[in-house]
């Protein structure tokens, strides 16, 4: 039976913003973690994208902190006391969002520091005084350097995507960053897939951690609906404008393996009349932010993006993922189709696989999932053999056979209201003939006027017909100065 948040005994400000933003039955994760989280203990948890991780850990430390909580205006009563790093600038963005709500009733304060905009505003955010900072990796550092962050009374430290950390190499940068932080602390760690490298990180920075598990490491969730088609490189966009239009997909994520390969498919969808727009790393926080608003306004349908926003990002109701490229790391396929299919919903994920070394990722990944997979071929609409009727053109059809009903010749011709002549197709005119051509070849018999060539061959002197034709004979050209005899 799945436990409800009422069971949970949260103090009365977390409990009213819990109602308000209607949560009612926990997830698994959210069952097994908070218990522990709430007794202090260091966690390791495993968990699908998209089962509310963040909830997980946001609403048993809000509840330790309430003892902390003063109206105070002083910053010096508001140290940092919960740090919680992300890889990502949208994901950190994300759950200071969730954070901000899930305190909205307490005297707690919030603050989300990134890289990709100006150190000012969180500079002075950061003055104030907040009792929960989240983070990126690199620019916490750089606070920290410029003595804006200091983390001597940290109590809480939460690691969410640790793995993806880890594959972008924020490894030192996540040394250095628990070196400044007290010894004694609780130290959360969340992650969808647990490699060697994790449990070695794990090993160094929890004491005795509790291990949560909710679903077995690397698994896909149960809702996608996972499907893999065999498509050559070139015909991957062809590809995907036919399954978009042949499933009736409104919006979809698709992912690509390089920065330069999104913003080329991005442009070259919008070109065909898609509406698109690219989301990588090379963009500005500002342009990030807005294609993302865009595609969760739903002024956008394809949000051709890079594995930067295949963590966390939480958009409800996108019905579909297509792979457009195999990912190099069979993890980052899990997190990928993750992005569909949340919270219990259906989804639909689609990779296109071109042979070569796709094959060897494709292999990679059933390894990972423990899936078989079959891949698929594709029959494109404009490769399929229509139904031509006889006019003088290549048929497909027999004689007297019922004709293909998506072919306009084959088609009965509506009948035109009284009155008006019915429109005629369009047929382009037939270049006139000439009929000299149609003649047989006849030799000439007017011998006394020879063809121009032979006339000029007669005319030319010894010399020249026994020269060849390819050397032109010299031209006498008149000198401009005399040459003077030597006495």
């Amino acid at each position: 039976m799945t436990a409800s948040f009422s069971n949970l005994s949260l103090a009365e400000p977390l409990a009213r913003a819990v109602a308000e933003m209607g949560y009612e039955t926990m997830t698994p994760i959210q069952e097994q973690a908070i218990p522990v989280v709430l007794t202090g203990r260091d966690v390791m948890g495993a968990a699908q994208t998209g089962t509310g991780k963040t909830a997980a850990f946001s609403l048993p430390l809000l509840q330790r902190m309430l003892k902390h909580e003063n109206p105070s205006t002083s910053p010096a009563r508001h140290p940092v006391r919960a740090l919680v790093l992300l890889p990502t600038r949208e994901l950190a963005v994300q759950v200071a969002q969730q954070v901000e709500l899930y305190a909205k009733y307490t005297q707690l304060r919030s603050a989300v520091v990134f890289g990709g905009m100006d150190m000012k505003p969180q500079t002075a955010e950061l003055k104030k005084g907040v009792e929960v900072l989240v983070a990126t990796p690199g620019r916490l550092l750089d606070h920290i350097e410029a003595k804006n962050a200091v983390l001597n009374q940290v109590e809480y430290v939460v690691l969410d995507e640790a793995d993806r950390m880890l594959d972008i190499g924020f490894l030192p940068d996540l040394q250095r960053i628990l070196s400044y932080l007290p010894k004694q602390r609780t130290t959360l760690l969340f992650s969808a897939t647990f490699s060697p490298e994790i449990k070695r990180l794990a090993s160094s920075y929890l004491q005795d951690p509790v291990t949560i598990e909710v679903a077995r490491p690397n698994q896909t969730a149960s809702t996608v609906e996972q499907r893999f088609y065999s498509v050559p490189d070139d015909d991957k966009r062809r590809a995907l404008k036919q399954l978009i239009r042949e499933r009736g997909i409104t919006q979809a994520f698709v992912f690509v393996n390089s920065k330069l390969g999104c913003a080329r498919l991005a442009r070259s969808l919008e070109r065909e009349g898609l509406r698109a727009t690219a989301l990588h790393g090379d963009k500005s926080q500002e342009e990030r932010l807005k294609a993302l608003n865009a595609f969760k306004a739903g002024e956008v349908d394809l949000l051709v993006c890079t594995d930067v926003a295949a963590r966390g990002l939480d958009i409800k109701d996108v019905p579909a993922v297509f792979n457009f490229d195999v990912p190099f790391n069979a993890e980052d396929y899990v997190h990928r189709i993750g992005r569909t299919g949340r919270a219990g919903a259906s989804g639909l994920a689609m990779s296109f696989a071109g042979g070569g070394n796709d094959t060897r990722l494709v292999a990679d990944i059933e390894k990972l999932i423990k899936m078989k997979i079959e891949l698929e071929p594709i029959e494109f609409e404009e490769d399929r053999p229509r139904g031509r009727i006889n006019d003088g053109r290549r048929h497909w059809r027999e004689e007297g056979e019922a004709g293909d009903a998506r072919d306009v010749l084959d088609m009965p011709r509506e009948r035109a209201p009284e009155g008006r002549r019915a429109p005629r197709p369009y047929r382009p005119a037939a270049a006139p003939r000439d009929p000299f051509f149609d003649k047989p070849y006849e030799a000439g018999q007017d011998s006394e006027n020879p063809p121009a060539w032979e006339a000029a061959a007669r005319s030319a002197s010894p010399a020249q017909r026994n020269m060849s034709t390819n050397i032109r004979a010299k031209r006498k050209v008149a000198a401009l100065f005399k040459a003077t005899p030597t006495p």
